[in-house]
């Protein structure tokens, strides 16, 4: 077993095709099937179930993906931190988000990583809070975007952006541009995410303060798939102004101020205490600072300057961020804190985003 042999069956995974994964990767396609043979015969156990859409992870495949997938881009990375000391900086890094911050930050990051430091590619990898906590401690990715206050994971955070939330409808449901009552959600039919979603504990801390009950009608665990559902006017929802400015500036969507209380997230940044950032990480990092510090300017987001997030307890394991969940009337609310009872973790999700179509 080698790193070659690791990092063909990865890439094999990741696609789900021998032939994209040659493709990707720049060799033939019967190199790639000989090198997953010897990995099989070596382990004794089939990684792939072959069929004629693709390749799919086994049991054993997928146990081997979640323990040599962080391992090896530590490798990788440090192959390309010491070709680095000669040159321009190169390789891959990897940005965990939470799906409403990769609506926003996701392109204005890789234009600016493609344009800045064209031997560098980045990788987007959206999920919930628990997987991107999680992946970041694995060596998965190399830094995260958290709701915070951060539980007190062993990560080294940094506080970076507050944005307060706002109710938002369908181009004639009335909403805005006047200021709402918190408390009248009560009376509101809501389109939300699931429970283990970071917006929606939000939401619902909110409506613990308010002394409400909250009617969720539908939920949506894709962002793009909830924002459709209040386009179609079945319902309402509570969302981060920043990630509706284009259905509002296209007159689909309208908006309105939520007070008493005013519902806020806030996001900060996270880095594994165990390792250093590379050079490569550093320089994203520092372009994603100056994404938010534009985005501060133009008024989406509140920058946080030198604070401290204090700590919170952690938030429930969830069901991954890109399949979508579509469902009549939820129970009652739990609690503000109670999130429920959470769901098995899956492997992560994956969107990339690389230099070569920084659009």
């Amino acid at each position: 077993m080698d790193l070659k042999q690791l990092r063909t069956f990865r890439e094999v995974a990741d696609s789900g095709s021998l032939s994209r994964a040659a493709d990707r990767l720049h060799l033939a396609q019967p190199a790639l099937s000989r090198q997953i043979r010897l990995l099989e015969a070596e382990i004794g156990l089939p990684l792939f179930a072959r069929h004629g859409r693709g390749m799919q992870l086994t049991e054993a495949g997928t146990a081997l993906l979640e323990r040599i997938d962080g391992p090896v881009r530590q490798l990788e990375r440090a192959v390309e931190e010491v070709r680095g000391l000669a040159g321009a900086v190169a390789g891959q890094v990897a940005l965990g988000m939470m799906p409403t911050i990769a609506s926003v930050l996701a392109g204005p990051l890789a234009r600016r990583v493609a344009l800045d430091h064209p031997g560098l590619s980045l990788r987007i990898v959206e999920g919930y809070t628990g997987h991107l906590v999680e992946w970041v401690q694995r060596g998965v990715t190399d830094a995260t975007l958290l709701y915070g206050p951060a539980p007190a994971l062993h990560l080294r955070v940094t506080p970076l952006l507050i944005e307060e939330m706002v109710l938002v409808g369908a181009a004639g449901s009335g909403i805005g541009p006047e200021a709402v009552a918190f408390a009248s959600l009560a009376g509101r039919r809501l389109v939300m995410p699931s429970r283990q979603h970071g917006l929606r504990r939000i939401v619902e801390a909110a409506a613990g303060r308010a002394r409400i009950g909250l009617n969720v009608a539908f939920e949506a665990d894709s962002f793009g798939v909830l924002k459709e559902l209040v386009v179609s006017g079945i319902g309402e929802a509570v969302l981060p102004r920043s990630a509706i400015r284009e259905e509002e500036a296209a007159g689909r969507l309208r908006s309105a101020p939520l007070v008493r209380p005013v519902p806020r997230r806030q996001v900060v940044l996270a880095l594994p205490t165990d390792r250093a950032p590379s050079r490569a990480v550093a320089l994203v990092l520092e372009l994603l600072a100056q994404e938010v510090t534009v985005r501060a300017a133009a008024g989406d987001w509140h920058r946080m300057e030198g604070a401290t997030a204090e700590a919170a307890p952690p938030p429930a394991r969830s069901a991954p961020s890109r399949p979508m969940a579509l469902a009549p009337a939820a129970p009652p609310p739990a609690p503000a804190g109670h999130p429920g009872p959470p769901p098995p973790s899956p492997a992560p999700g994956r969107r990339r985003t690389r230099r070569r179509s920084p659009d």
